[in-house]
């Protein structure tokens, strides 16, 4: 929402407002104010969904983060936010008001619009006296421009009891224009009295899985608590996507985990699921109510970069074959089968076909490449993975080939492994041409430490996957420098998540080339 003019706000004219804000002791945003309880803003601020004008600004207040309602009582909160220039709010560019409303955890989100194009922005909030830490944004270059590069990084699968978010912090570090967050921001599973690997205690209502809205909060309440995940949020804006432990694991559409929950029941989990996830994360999709929101989104950064945010989780069939990794699974084959839905499918083709920019790009959840588990002559694929649903995949591949897509590339994340690879129409035959490259990245904390001996080095040589050009099985993110020359993916890894304060190195660096689809290893 757009803020009442600068005359309007708190109600100043212009002279006593003149005056605010070239006197700190005058300034609301500065002033101490004389008020009793805790800090409000625990978990936290956080910006997403950039335009060329505009940007999504998000914050939840909660005075004890691991309780439902953070601590706050049933009632609707004022919130007072300003947008600004520089850090130092000196040239305010945007401000108003917003209700945090207990319906929904006491969340907070603003779409801050009148903003210029790629430049950075600075944001805050206050209520009751109490103001917010500062996060930085950025807006996206405006629709007719050629930006010359792109800085982005990318993650996923943060399961906050197999370790700390060291990598979170490095990401913040970087200062990319924007981050793309993959799915598992956090997962639906029960913590043990220890905290697993943190070996931080955690109350008794964390014991049971997520099902009630309640209890999906609080898990919200302990991740988003970090003060690493809080860095990466405050340096950047984030577009966020859910893979299935937003959920439940492996789920599929209206299918559950097969023989835990009732579909019934698994409809309403999935309803606190969406809502949780809504009230949690700056994105900028209606306020979600039920089981179904539309989270599939496209973003462009002038013409050098189209992003295509996907959903491979609400609308694909259910894995066939019982799931998991399976050999010589015929009902996988089926040309039947959806994995994004026949309207996401569609939105999806008809706009790289539309596409006027150089790299265009599916950000989502699971690999698309083939991956044969099998070192032998057997094929065992992931039924969960787009190789249970070869047919929706040779559809986008196929796809963009028809259509002349330029540049195509994918980023993923869900398996907690680093991996480059070439896409094929037909990853069987190494002769197939290269259309298009994919970069998985690992996981933030989800394993536990990793190991730096497993995985594929740059340049090595799988037999059983010749399109694929470097793994590994480590902790960390993938950063990303886009030019209009070639596209540079850095995987940067952290050699343990068991304890705080990792060091981050780069693993692998691959480019590659515009209009030259391939990998190569610098």
């Amino acid at each position: 929402m757009n803020g009442p003019s600068r005359r309007s706000f708190l109600g100043l004219g212009g002279s006593a407002l003149a005056m605010a804000f070239t006197t700190g002791l005058a300034d609301p945003w500065t002033a101490q104010a004389s008020v009793k309880g805790d800090y409000p803003f625990q978990l936290g601020v956080a910006s997403g969904d950039p335009l060329h004008d505009r940007v999504i600004l998000w914050t939840r207040l909660a005075v004890r983060p691991l309780e439902p309602l953070g601590g706050l009582p049933y009632n609707k909160i004022k919130v007072d936010w300003e947008i600004a220039e520089d850090e130092a709010f000196t040239r305010r560019a945007r401000h108003g008001s917003a209700w945090a409303s207990p319906e929904y955890g006491h969340s907070v989100h603003v779409d801050a619009k009148g903003l210029r194009p790629g430049r950075d922005y600075f944001y805050r909030f206050r209520t009751g006296g109490q103001v917010s830490p500062v996060g930085r944004t950025r807006t996206a270059p405006a629709p007719d421009s050629s930006p010359e590069a792109l800085r982005l990084a990318f993650a996923s699968c943060a399961l906050w009891q197999d370790g700390f978010y060291s990598a979170y912090r490095h990401l913040a570090d970087e200062t990319p224009d924007v981050v793309f967050h993959l799915g598992d921001y956090i997962y639906e599973y029960g913590i043990v009295p220890t905290g697993g690997l943190r070996n931080t205690p955690v109350p008794e209502q964390f014991r049971v899985q997520c099902d009630t809205l309640d209890r999906f909060r609080v898990q919200y309440g302990l991740y988003k608590s970090d003060p690493d995940l809080q860095a990466a949020h405050h340096r950047a804006p984030w577009i966020v996507t859910w893979d299935d432990h937003e959920v439940l694991d492996n789920w599929a559409g209206t299918h559950g985990p097969g023989g835990e929950v009732s579909e019934q029941d698994y409809m309403v989990i999935r309803a606190n699921a969406f809502r949780a996830f809504w009230e949690n994360l700056p994105v900028r999709v209606p306020a979600v109510e039920g089981p179904d929101a539309r989270i599939y989104r496209r973003f462009a950064f002038g013409d050098l970069a189209e992003f295509n945010v996907l959903d491979t989780r609400q609308y694909r069939d259910d894995q066939v074959c019982g799931d998991g990794q399976q050999v010589d699974c015929a009902d996988r084959l089926d040309p039947a089968r959806q994995m994004l839905g026949a309207e996401q499918e569609k939105w999806l083709l008809d706009g790289l076909g539309e596409s006027r920019a150089k790299w265009n790009v599916l950000a989502q959840q699971v690999a698309m490449m083939q991956l044969d588990y099998d070192p032998g002559p057997a094929q065992k694929l992931s039924m969960d993975l787009w190789d249970g649903y070869k047919a929706a995949k040779d559809r986008v591949l196929n796809g963009m080939t028809d259509r002349q897509v330029s540049n195509p590339v994918v980023l993923t994340g869900d398996i907690h492994y680093n991996l480059a690879g070439e896409l094929k129409p037909n990853f069987d035959d190494p002769a197939s041409r290269t259309v298009g490259v994919e970069f998985v990245g690992t996981s933030v904390s989800s394993g536990g430490n990793g190991s730096p001996t497993t995985g594929l080095p740059p340049g090595g040589t799988d037999p059983a996957n010749p399109h694929l050009k470097f793994s590994s099985y480590q902790r960390g993110y993938v950063s990303c420098e886009v030019t209009r020359s070639q596209w540079r993916a850095d995987f940067k890894v952290v050699p343990y998540v068991d304890r705080p304060g990792a060091p981050v190195s780069t693993r692998a660096s691959l480019v590659t080339l515009d209009g030259a689809p391939g990998l190569h290893a610098l």
